[in-house]
């Protein structure tokens, strides 16, 4: 039983930690998963088994095919050319950036996609003299929304595809439809909260108008090339299953092509990825392996099918509101890694279908994450980027905005999920 509250405590100290964010979550989360190793709550041979080296994988490949792809420019472009279409109205802007923001969060990483976007904003905020929060609050709806819709777009689903069978594919037909459709009524809704606050002159309007989105190409060769691994290994993510590769395989190989025929320097490209984001999984893998070695995922388990009473519609909807919250005020990655390993011993000990609560788990987690300034890696790096830019967003200001949008977006979720996705 030492073993069994040990494993609790190393979990919620770490937990604690994160939240509180006094020590980065990369170094509490390697400290956590130490400490179970040495306490002896599980080998250093088991503990490298609990870590998901396919989520890492995929990480890691997609990071770098982006990081050259940046190169080209073509992210500035998209922004540029999208504040054009909207023919330089500040709120017609907000849309056609959230809109582009969802696309690439849907195809990259919506990570990846706030630290391409947001300082194109902040130009385009600038010119037309504009509060830029209305924008970033967007674009940080955008690209949870957005992330939601597949395998690779947002880190809980990621992790999920890696721990079931379900494919690149299987994400996009189950959840791409009711993703745009809270697309669409979070637009409108936006358009509504803030149509009064986006306005601007002629003058700044023009100016918008006469930028080139052509001149943010710096390499047309890198674009070109970019372009074109990037849609190779997005097919490929598609026919994963018949090609029987798992999606690390197709996305580190993706990588290392765009590597190689770019003639990049790996010292270089190798520092876009995030490693803080990587040792920090695998900390997080570690630590909830421990619990689920010492009895922990068990005991939580069957307290749960209790609570639900062993229903599949039941176990669904109270997985998708309790991710949800959790995932507002916690990091979803930490709470999804968690779950994981809970709901798989759920299906084994009801025999309950579980495709549909994996779809309620990645509802809930992603779109749960616009919840709170701090429900998602995508909100934090925004608002790290806009006090850079001497633009502070508070908790409580993102508060009164974000979380009923949220709460609207599950409603709007639970009802696809009962109408759609439940047998």
């Amino acid at each position: 039983m030492t073993a069994f509250y040990l494993s609790i405590a190393i979990f919620l100290v770490t937990y604690i930690f994160i939240i509180f964010e006094k020590v980065h979550r990369t170094i509490i989360a390697l400290v956590g998963a130490g400490l179970a190793i040495a306490l002896g709550l599980l080998s250093q041979k088991a503990a490298i088994e609990y870590i998901d080296f396919n989520t890492l994988g995929l990480l890691i490949g997609m990071m770098i095919i982006v990081g050259i792809t940046r190169r080209s420019g073509v992210f500035g472009y998209l922004a540029i050319k999208a504040a054009r279409v909207a023919g330089g109205k500040p709120l017609r802007i907000l849309v056609a950036l959230a809109v582009v923001t969802a696309v690439l969060s849907a195809f990259l990483d919506n990570v990846t996609t706030v630290l391409l976007i947001v300082p194109v904003t902040f130009v385009l905020t600038d010119h037309l003299e504009v509060p830029a929060f209305p924008f970033l609050f967007a674009e940080i709806l955008a690209s949870n929304i957005g992330g939601t819709a597949t395998l690779i777009g947002d880190p809980p689903n990621i992790m999920i595809g890696s721990a079931t069978h379900l494919g690149f594919l299987d994400f996009i037909v189950n959840l791409a439809p009711i993703v745009i459709v809270i697309m669409i009524i979070t637009l409108l809704c936006l358009v509504l909260m803030f149509r009064k606050d986006l306005r601007a002159d002629s003058q700044k309007i023009e100016s918008i108008m006469a930028m080139n989105a052509r001149e943010e190409i710096r390499d047309w060769a890198i674009l070109k090339k970019s372009l074109l691994v990037l849609g190779l290994t997005i097919s490929a993510f598609f026919l994963h299953g018949f090609l029987h590769l798992e999606t690390a395989t197709i996305a580190l190989l993706g990588a290392a092509i765009l590597m190689l025929i770019c003639a990049a320097e790996p010292e270089d490209i190798l520092l876009a990825v995030e490693w803080p984001t990587i040792f920090f999984f695998a900390g997080l893998f570690i630590i909830v392996g421990a619990m689920e070695a010492n009895g922990v995922m068990e005991l939580l388990a069957r307290q749960a099918m209790e609570l639900t009473g062993g229903s599949l519609t039941a176990t669904a909807v109270v997985v998708l509101w309790i991710s949800a919250v959790f995932s507002a005020f916690v990091d979803n990655i930490p709470f999804v890694a968690t779950m994981i390993p809970l709901l798989k011993t759920i299906g084994q000990m009801s025999g309950l279908t579980m495709d549909p609560i994996w779809w309620a788990l990645s509802l809930g987690a992603c779109l749960g994450g616009n919840g709170t300034l701090i429900g998602a890696s995508a909100n934090i790096i925004v608002a790290g980027i806009s006090e850079r830019h001497g633009q502070h967003i508070g908790f409580i200001d993102y508060l009164k905005y974000g979380f009923p949008l949220m709460l609207l977006s599950i409603a709007i979720a639970n009802l696809y999920l009962c109408l759609f996705l439940l047998p």
